[in-house]
C-alpha cells in the first residue's frame, strides 16, 4: 500500500504521535485516513485546496504544511488510544504539543498574506 496523503505521509503522522503511541493508530492503514481527514480540515481553514494545487505550493510552504497536517493526523492517533504511553500526562503533553502547532498553523493559514507565502514563498 501507498500513502495516500499529499500534504504529509505516514511516517510524519509516526514522528508526531510518539513511540509510545498505539502501533495500530499509526499503521499505515490507519494514517491513510487521518491523514485525509487532516488535509480536509487544513483545506477547509484555508479556504484553498492545498491538496488539489501542491505543484504550485513553495518548497518552505510544503513544509509549513506537513508539519500542520503530520500534528493534526497525531492527534486523531493519540487521542484513539492513550494506553500505551508511560502516563496520562505523557500522552495529554504530546496532544498538547501537536495541538499548538495544528492551531498556530491553522490561524496563519486564514490571514491572505501568509497564504501568499506558502504558495510562493514570498509575501511581495
Amino acid at each position: 500500500m501507498v500513502d495516500a496523503g499529499t500534504l504529509c505521509t505516514g511516517p510524519n503522522v509516526q514522528l508526531k504521535a510518539g513511540a509510545n503511541c498505539n502501533t495500530t493508530a499509526i499503521s499505515e492503514v490507519v494514517t491513510n485516513i487521518t491523514i485525509l481527514m487532516a488535509q480536509g480540515t487544513i483545506c477547509a481553514n484555508a479556504k484553498y485546496d492545498y491538496v488539489t494545487n501542491y505543484a504550485s505550493v513553495s518548497a518552505i510552504g510544503k513544509e509549513f504544511l506537513r508539519d500542520v497536517c503530520s500534528s493534526l493526523a497525531a492527534v486523531y492517533a493519540i487521542s484513539w488510544d492513550m494506553s500505551g504511553f508511560t502516563s496520562r500526562t505523557e500522552a495529554q503533553t504530546m496532544l498538547d504539543v501537536n495541538w499548538t502547532i495544528v492551531r498556530e498553523g491553522l490561524t496563519l493559514l486564514r490571514d491572505d498574506k501568509y497564504h501568499a507565502f506558502v504558495l510562493r514563498g514570498t509575501t511581495g
